[in-house]
């Protein structure tokens, strides 16, 4: 029992930290607008991550590309780790580093958005995509734990949840997630 009340006490209280923090609301706010933009201009939304971040990004771009709340036209939104074809041949041939950078090169236009998630914000393969992503005029959005790492000076838009613990930054990051599709949904498709 004390496991499961500890677990549920530090994720509320990482949520509290959220929600006290100004800036960070700003920012949450700031990244569903220019998804807005994005979307409203023709451009596309991209997402990615690894492990538990990648199934995070996969539920995230489910949620523009599918619905949210309510039935509406689908959003183009996308996580890039689905097509594991592609991910395993790259991968093989050039390295699980590049597997993300090289679908920005090859799929990416000036003014898509990038939404690369890491609890650590130091994974390889994301950092790589951003900086792929700056030469292409992509506008990037990390999700990461405190301190950012190393996408914090990479990243547009800097949604680092005040945690270290990999479990609360995930949680957080699925809430803030959840949030910003709500915003981009009511948005993009409001209701009379």
């Amino acid at each position: 029992m004390d496991t499961i009340i500890r677990s549920i006490t530090e994720s509320i209280a990482t949520k509290q930290q959220i929600l006290n923090n100004k800036p960070l609301l700003e920012t949450i706010q700031a990244v569903a607008d220019v998804i807005v933009k994005a979307l409203r201009d023709g451009k596309r939304i991209l997402w990615c991550g690894n492990g538990g971040s990648a199934a995070d990004a996969q539920h995230l771009a489910a949620e523009l590309s599918g619905r949210f709340y309510y039935d509406r036209p689908p959003l183009n939104s996308e996580a890039m780790h689905c097509n594991t074809s592609y991910m395993t041949a790259v991968a093989n041939d050039y390295g699980y580093d590049l597997i993300y950078a090289r679908m920005i090169d090859g799929a990416c236009k000036p003014g898509d958005v990038l939404v690369g998630i890491s609890t650590s914000g130091n994974s390889k393969n994301i950092c790589n995509a951003f900086r792929k992503a700056k030469e292409l005029g992509v506008i990037t959005v990390a999700m990461t734990g405190a301190t950012g790492g190393e996408m914090k000076a990479m990243a547009d838009y800097l949604l680092n949840v005040p945690s270290d613990d990999t479990p609360r930054i995930q949680e957080s990051h699925i809430m803030l997630g959840h949030i910003i599709c709500e915003i981009v949904e009511a948005q993009m498709f409001p209701r009379v």
